[in-house]
């Protein structure tokens, strides 16, 4: 299998070039995970890193390859793949008052409008 020299930013890799074995497609992999053993004897640690362009060319504006950038809230899903028919995967946005399942609250207070409007015409 083919390897690439890759650079490493950010979180304890930062300035680092490790070689980085290339997918079927010329490419790295998305996401890389290093496991980093606890001194106590504990679970390993896992540092998550994301693939980002390293830069383009002037000319004609290539990409030149490929880099790694420290990813300290961990993986967001990128191991699974995205297909068309999938659902997307919901992460709950803050400051919302919707329940498990995206359901209101009974105390919730509520947007939308009640009844029709007094509009004869329509």
């Amino acid at each position: 299998m083919k390897s690439q020299d890759t650079p490493f930013e950010g979180g304890p890799m930062d300035g680092r070039v490790l070689p980085v074995l290339l997918g079927p497609t010329g490419h790295p992999p998305k996401t890389y995970r290093i496991p980093v053993p606890d001194a106590a004897g504990g679970p390993p640690t896992v540092l998550y890193y994301r693939r980002e362009p390293l830069g383009y060319t002037k000319r004609l504006g290539l990409q030149r390859g490929w880099k790694y950038v420290y990813d300290p809230e961990g993986e967001r899903g990128g191991d699974r793949p995205r297909w068309p028919w999938s659902k997307p995967v919901r992460r709950p946005a803050e400051g919302r008052s919707d329940g498990p399942g995206g359901r209101r609250e009974a105390g919730a207070p509520d947007n939308t409008p009640e009844g029709k409007p007094d509009d004869p015409t329509g």
